[in-house]
């Protein structure tokens, strides 16, 4: 417990995203209309090993085991430029197969901004590492993303008063989606009241889907939500996956983070006193 005690707010944040994130894969793998592909399995997969790396990184801190730390921080040059990948290529799935059902992506937006958001973020994290816990908390709140999108699905899978049971419900794919931007300002508003100095990325993060929204709506009255949807559907895959995954990877060592044998230390949050 007294490893915990230090960062009890990430852990508890990791284990509800983690929790989330089962709640809202739920229905693509064991629900009734099931059909995963390949994108999805490499999709979760990358998930989960990005929020384990974090908590594995938050145990070690726990127990000040800063060796191990720093040997484990060479994951992330794969696991970043990775999940970014996956995420990027599944936005091109979602559209391209809303393109196909003729029925649209509503989450193209969503799934496009976010992409980008996830990789300026990461980003971020390296471009500041020597400010630590700066550095730690950039790399954290991005599981305030994955929180956002998990906790949206599991509404709409789960919950009755955000269950679609037919076009006279579509209205609460709004609501679910409402809920779970409120939700996550929540969070991260907790998380910045608690460290002001380091912990801005949290509510800045939890901002971005109310910014994608306002996004949406102004694309939608300009008419620009299907010349996007054409745009991201129409693109490769592959292409897609390996350019983002390559274009990640280039920033990242841009930042000069392999330079001198530094390596990336990941602290979640300032220690405490």
């Amino acid at each position: 417990m007294k490893k915990l005690k230090p960062y009890l707010f990430e852990h508890l944040l990791l284990a509800t995203v983690m929790l989330l994130s089962v709640a809202g894969f739920w229905n693509i793998y064991f629900g009734a209309n099931s059909d995963p592909g390949p994108h999805h399995h490499l999709h979760v997969l990358t998930n989960f090993a990005w929020l384990s790396l974090l908590l594995y990184q938050l145990s070690l801190i726990g127990r000040s085991d800063y060796r191990s730390h720093r040997k484990a921080g060479l994951m992330v040059l794969l696991f970043a430029p990775l999940l970014f990948a996956t995420t990027a290529m599944l936005s091109v799935h979602s559209a391209h197969k809303g393109l196909v059902s003729g029925q649209g992506d509503f989450l193209i937006v969503q799934n496009v901004m976010g992409t980008l958001e996830l990789g300026a973020i990461v980003l971020l994290a390296f471009v500041l590492r020597k400010r630590r816990a700066l550095h730690g908390a950039l790399l954290m709140s991005t599981t305030m993303l994955f929180m956002g999108i998990a906790l949206f699905f599991a509404l709409i899978s789960f919950a009755p008063a955000f269950r679609i049971e037919g076009p006279e419900t579509f209205y609460r794919f709004e609501t679910a989606a409402a809920a779970s931007r409120y939700a996550c300002m929540a969070v991260g508003f907790l998380f910045f009241v608690r460290h002001p100095k380091d912990g801005w990325p949290f509510l800045l993060v939890a901002s971005f889907f109310s910014l994608n929204e306002w996004l949406n709506a102004w694309l939608a009255r300009n008419e620009l939500i299907e010349p996007l949807t054409e745009s991201v559907g129409s693109m490769s895959q592959v292409f897609t996956f390996v350019g983002s995954f390559v274009a990640l990877s280039v920033l990242l060592a841009a930042t000069g983070m392999l330079g001198r044998g530094e390596m990336m230390v990941f602290k979640a949050t300032k220690k405490p006193g």
